[in-house]
This record gives structure tokens, sequence and C-alpha cells, in this order.
């Protein structure tokens, strides 16, 4: 098909996690105030979960739960952020740079409104080791689902993650 690798690559990553009392609300690392979080193995953060997934989908290298088994007990309650700069080291290792992020959570409340610029600056942050990503390399959209399904009864949590990878990351 190709006589070389293609110099772009898009990447979707999609998760999502049941809300509970009693646990954090994460989303980009940021610890949203909430009267629910994300239940999950790790520290259950959905956007950076999907992030991971865009970035190893873009890689063509899997997901996030090939490399961190939610059965491995040293992913217990571990820092999503890890997962996170693995998974642009891995990229990066083979030859590609972060264009942009483009992401859309849903959840029903709290609104994120207020909370969507410091969400961005911290996956730019996080991803600060491996790439500089300027303030418009990180779109972060958030959506209700009008009180419809799981997430709009509060229930659930759910994000959509899609990015954008280009040949020159080494």
């Amino acid at each position: 098909m190709y006589d070389q690798e293609p110099m772009i690559r898009v990447g979707l990553g999609f998760d999502s996690h049941r809300l509970v009392p009693g646990r954090k609300l994460l989303l980009g690392g940021v610890d949203v105030p909430s009267p629910f979080g994300e239940k999950a193995h790790s520290d259950g953060d959905v956007l950076l979960h999907a992030l991971c997934d865009a970035i190893y989908g873009a890689c063509g290298r899997g997901d996030i739960g090939e490399h961190f088994p939610d059965t491995d007990p040293r992913w217990k309650d571990k820092p999503s952020s890890h997962f996170l700069l693995e998974a642009g080291r891995l990229a990066k290792r083979e030859g590609w740079r972060l264009v942009n992020v483009d992401a859309t959570i849903l959840l029903e409340t709290p609104k994120l409104s207020p909370w969507k610029k410091t969400i961005a600056e911290s996956i730019r942050r996080i991803l600060a080791p491996v790439w500089e990503l300027g303030e418009s390399a990180v779109c972060i959209k958030a959506k209700t689902m009008e009180r419809c399904d799981a997430v709009g009864r509060s229930e659930a949590i759910v994000a959509h993650v899609a990015v954008l990878l280009e040949s020159g990351g080494s």
C-alpha cells in the first residue's frame, strides 16, 4: 500500500465510568468539586483514559487496558497522569508529535464550563515533559445528556477524545 509511513495519524478515544459517592471527580488531572466521582481501578480519570486510548490508537498500539490492565495491582488507585505520560512517551519514541487534542465530556452535573480551561492547562502540563503544546492545542468541551440515559441521571460520565499526530516527534 504505502512505500512509507503516513505523515499524520488520527486517534479516537472513548471511556466511561459509573459515578459513585465518596470518590473524587477527576477530569484531566483536575479535582472538580462534586458529591460523586468515578468508580475505577485507578483514579478513574475518564478524560485522561480516553486521551490515552486516542494516542495509543493513533500509534496503532491498542488501548490503555493493554498497557495498564485493571487486573494488575500495580495500577490500583494510580494517577491517570502516569498513564498519559507513558502514552505520550511511547508516541514520541515512535516518532510522533501531538498536534492537537479535541475532547468532549458528557456529564449532567456539576456544570464543567468553569473548569474547561483549567482542565486543558492540566493536560498541557502533564504532557509538557514530552511535547510543548500551545493553548489552542487542547480543546475541552462539555455537554449534558438532557437528563437522558445513565449520564443524564448522573449515574455515569463519558469522554470522547480525538487526537492528531504528525511524524517528527523524536
